[in-house]
C-alpha cells in the first residue's frame, strides 16, 4: 500500500500561524497497532511497517497567504456537519494563515462548471460564524459527475490555489479526476477532501463527519419503534436505516438502543423463508415475548430484488427498498401463519441526513478542517483528511477509493458485541 503524499516542493514560506509546536513532515502514524506476541512486532517493523502520514501545521508552508485565493465545494447527499467543516476552514485559513479570498462554489461540482452559472459566494468569518446551527450546507449540493477541464478552467478563471472537497466517495473520484486534470496542465492547485459520509465507509478512515449525530438521531426513531411494539399485540416496529455497503449505523443505533432484537445488514446475508430463516426466527420470538423491534439497513437483503444495472446520479447502483419489502413479507408471512401482527414501519432517512451536527460531531468537524487547511497551504495534494488510531492522517485519494469500508463480521469486536446485545442468532440463513 503506497502512503506516500504528494508535495508540490519544498516548504520555504515561514508559517504565520504561530502555533506553539508544529507536526514533522517525518511524524507517521503506524497503520496496525495489535501484535499479540513481541516478536510479531518486531517482524512487523522489521519487514518495512505500513504508515500514514500524520496531519497537522507545519512550520513552514508552499504557499504565501497573501496570494491564496481558496475554494470550497460540497457535494452529494447532505450529512449533519458540513455548515461545521465549512466554517472550520474559513476561520482557520483567515484567522491563523492571513487567507482573505475564500469562495464557496455552489451546488457541488456544478459550482465548478461555467455553464451552470452559479456565482461563487465570498466567505469570511462574518457569514459562517453561526452556520453550525443549521442543518445542510450553506453552500447547497448536488449529485453526478462533471467534466474534469471544465472545472479546472473555472479554477484557474478565480485564481483558486486549493480546493477543499468536502463529500463522500463520489466525491473523492470526482476530486482525482480534479488532480489529474491540474497534473495534466502542469499547475499548482491543491486538492484536499473532507471524507464525508454518515454510513461510515471510507476506505482506512476510522470515522467520518456526521456518524455519530446520525446514529444518535436514528437512535429516537428506534426508541418510537419500540413503544409502537410493545403499544399492540404482537407488536413488530420495523426501522429502515441508511447504510448502502456498510451496516455501521445500524449496529450503532441498535447498540445505543439496546431494545433492538434484529439488527439486518449488508455485510450478514440472511434468508427469509424456511427453518432457520429470519422469518422463522422472528415468529418464534413472537409467540414467547409477544413484540420485536427490527433494524434493517438499506443495502440489506438486496438479493431479494435480482440484478440491476440501473445507476443513480454518483453512479450508485440503484436499491431495492428492502423496508417496504421486510414490512410485507413479514405481514403476509404472518397472515399466511394465521397470527395477528401489528406492524409499524418508520424510514427516518432524511430526517437524519438534514439536522445540525451533535456536538461530538461539531467539534470532529473542527479538527477535520483545520488539518485540511494545514495540509493545503503546505503544497500538499490529493489526499484525504482521515483519522486512524485516533489520529489525524493524511490520506491518498487512491487509497481512500480503492474500495468501500466494510464491516467484518467474523472479525469484529463491533459484531459480536450486535449479537450479545439483540440475542439474535448470529447467522439466520435457511437450513
Amino acid at each position: 500500500m503506497n502512503t506516500k503524499i504528494r508535495n508540490f516542493g519544498p516548504c520555504k514560506i515561514e508559517s504565520p500561524a504561530a502555533y506553539e509546536y508544529y507536526t514533522a513532515d517525518e511524524s507517521k502514524v503506524v497503520f496496525k497497532t495489535v501484535f499479540e506476541t513481541e516478536e510479531s512486532w518486531k517482524e512487523y517493523i522489521g519487514e518495512g511497517a505500513e504508515f500514514f502520514e500524520q496531519a497537522g501545521p507545519r512550520k513552514k508552508i508552499y504557499f504565501d497567504p497573501k496570494e491564496v485565493t481558496a475554494g470550497i465545494v460540497t457535494c452529494g447527499g447532505l450529512c449533519p456537519g458540513i455548515n461545521d467543516v465549512i466554517r472550520g476552514i474559513v476561520m482557520e485559513l483567515n484567522y491563523r494563515y492571513g487567507v482573505k479570498r475564500i469562495l464557496g462554489f455552489p451546488y457541488g461540482y456544478q459550482g465548478l462548471v461555467k455553464k451552470f452559472d452559479h456565482k461563487p459566494i465570498e466567505l469570511n468569518p462574518e457569514n459562517v460564524a453561526h452556520i453550525g446551527r443549521d442543518g445542510g450546507t450553506i453552500l447547497a449540493s448536488s449529485r453526478g459527475n462533471q467534466n474534469p477541464s471544465d472545472m479546472v478552467d473555472r479554477l484557474s478563471l478565480y485564481g483558486v490555489k486549493m480546493l477543499f472537497c468536502i463529500g463522500g466517495d463520489g466525491t473523492l473520484r470526482g476530486a482525482k479526476e480534479i488532480v489529474s486534470e491540474i497534473d495534466r496542465r502542469g499547475e499548482e492547485i491543491s486538492v484536499i477532501g473532507v471524507p464525508k459520509t454518515i454510513d461510515n465507509d471510507i476506505n482506512y478512515v476510522q470515522k467520518t463527519f456526521g456518524f455519530s449525530t446520525a446514529f444518535s438521531k436514528a437512535m429516537e426513531a428506534v426508541e418510537c419503534a419500540h413503544v409502537e411494539a410493545k403499544g399492540a399485540p404482537n407488536g413488530i416496529g420495523v426501522v429502515k436505516l441508511m447504510g448502502r455497503h456498510s451496516g455501521f449505523i445500524a449496529v450503532n443505533a441498535a447498540l445505543a438502543s439496546q431494545n433492538v432484537n434484529y439488527c439486518l445488514i449488508p455485510e450478514v446475508d440472511f434468508d427469509l423463508k424456511g427453518k432457520g430463516s429470519f422469518l422463522d426466527v422472528l415468529k418464534n420470538r413472537i409467540l414467547t415475548r409477544e413484540h420485536a423491534v427490527i433494524i434493517v439497513a438499506e443495502g440489506a437483503g438486496q438479493k431479494f430484488f435480482g440484478k440491476t444495472e440501473e445507476r443513480d446520479a454518483s453512479g450508485n447502483l440503484k436499491l431495492g427498498d428492502i423496508g417496504v419489502y421486510l414490512k410485507n413479507s413479514i405481514q403476509d408471512f404472518f397472515k399466511a401463519e394465521k397470527i395477528e401482527v401489528n406492524v409499524k414501519y418508520i424510514d427516518p432517512s432524511y430526517i437524519i441526513r438534514s439536522i445540525p451536527a451533535n456536538p461530538e460531531d461539531s467539534i470532529f468537524c473542527g479538527f477535520l478542517a483545520q488539518n485540511a487547511v494545514h495540509a493545503a497551504m503546505a503544497g500538499k495534494t490529493d489526499l484525504v483528511i482521515g483519522i486512524w488510531n485516533n489520529v489525524f492522517t493524511h490520506l491518498p485519494i487512491d487509497i481512500a477509493i480503492q474500495e468501500r469500508k466494510v464491516l467484518q463480521p467474523t472479525k469484529s469486536t463491533l459484531w459480536r458485541t450486535l449479537l450479545a446485545s439483540t440475542g439474535q442468532p448470529a447467522h439466520m440463513v435457511a437450513e
